[in-house]
């Protein structure tokens, strides 16, 4: 493990009766990219603000470079806030905007101007400097709002949604800029965002949010493919989730027939949910499937095509193929390997998680 830059410990904050942080204790690593990936109202946002210092938690410690800051104002912690609606002054030009925080902090004229112009190149504006705000689109503006936090030079960078506002074009582009910048820069980003696909696509590590909890942590493989529980697997891309039963270690039972799969730990017989990704899922002849379900609809999406199908239990099976199922066929078959078929404990956490994984491994 690399050297942690941002920790919080048992960190709780709530609101009258109302608990919005619940028990968070997470550890970011100097140099890599974070997400806090969940719906709205998760806790991802008040994670951002306490590390940030603009709320107090209720409970807990919240530590920068080693340091309790708990009680350390906004404006003395050694990181910088990025915000969904980047908060530049419409008043002052790019270049007022990004050494107004020197300014207040009385740095000498001269190594102003060379931060400032430092920061403009790092985000590739450095011909913009005398631009006003008024001028600029929308991926110019928030990287205005980046350059003016990093001139700062803080060890941490927090990023609130800043890709919301985007359209989905220029968006997508500035994921490549911001994956780009942060390596360039060498140093933490903490983003939060409610986009799958821009965690998936930006992270080093994701923490899954929901109900003010970490529902799971890990790199975005880890999460795709091993996601713990019902809320990860259904918020983390599209899934199939059935009912099963844990037969033993690496055999399960759903629809009727026994499977080999990849999973182990559980006890026998163990009610259990199994999760089985659409794009892992092949549509063959039935006699060469292992699940025979029929064609109800399918849909062209441009690079793969969207079939949904229904089994004899009246499960609905979603899949998406590089071809289409033929249409002139009503009953067809799904296969599958063993490694695609991941199985979950029902309402496992993560700490039930890596326990049980512990416990199995040092057998």
């Amino acid at each position: 493990m690399g050297e942690p830059i941002v920790e919080l410990h048992h960190v709780f904050k709530s609101y009258d009766d109302t608990v919005v942080l619940d028990d968070i204790d997470i550890t970011l690593e100097a140099g890599k990219f974070y997400t806090l990936l969940g719906p709205s109202g998760s806790g991802k946002t008040t994670i951002l603000r306490a590390i940030a210092g603009f709320l107090n938690v209720t409970s807990g410690d919240v530590v920068i470079a080693g340091k309790r800051v708990n009680d350390i104002p906004a404006n003395l912690r050694q990181v910088n806030t990025v915000f969904q609606n980047y908060s530049l002054f419409p008043h002052m030009n790019v270049f007022e905007n990004i050494a107004y925080g020197l300014r207040i902090r009385k740095v000498d004229k001269a190594m102003i101007e060379t931060r400032v112009m430092d920061a403009l190149k790092k985000v590739r504006l450095e011909n913009l400097a005398n631009r006003e705000i008024s001028e600029l689109s929308g991926g110019q503006q928030q990287r205005v709002a980046i350059a003016r936090a990093i001139v700062l030079e803080p060890k941490v960078l927090l990023l609130d949604e800043p890709l919301s506002a985007l359209d989905a074009k220029l968006r997508k582009d500035m994921q490549y800029e911001l994956r780009d910048l942060q390596q360039r820069l060498g140093i933490t980003f903490l983003f939060v965002t409610h986009d799958q696909e821009e965690a998936l696509a930006l992270s080093d590590e994701i923490f899954v949010m929901n109900d003010g909890k970490v529902q799971q942590s890990g790199t975005p493989v880890d999460i795709y493919d091993e996601p713990i529980n019902h809320f990860v697997a259904d918020f983390i891309g599209e899934s199939n989730i059935v009912d099963g039963r844990m037969v033993e270690d690496y055999r399960v039972e759903f629809n009727g027939k026994v499977f080999d799969c990849a999973d182990a730990g559980m006890r026998p017989n163990e009610h259990v949910e199994v999760v089985l990704r659409p794009e892992d899922l092949d549509v063959v002849p039935v006699d060469k499937g292992r699940v025979a379900v029929r064609i109800d609809t399918q849909l062209f999406r441009g690079d793969f095509y969207e079939i949904v199908a229904y089994d004899d239990g009246q499960n609905e099976w979603l899949i998406h193929s590089t071809n289409p199922a033929p249409e002139d066929v009503e009953l067809m078959g799904l296969y599958f390997d063993p490694e695609d078929i991941h199985v979950m404990r029902f309402g496992e956490s993560e700490e039930d998680f890596d326990a049980r994984l512990e416990s199995y491994e040092g057998e």
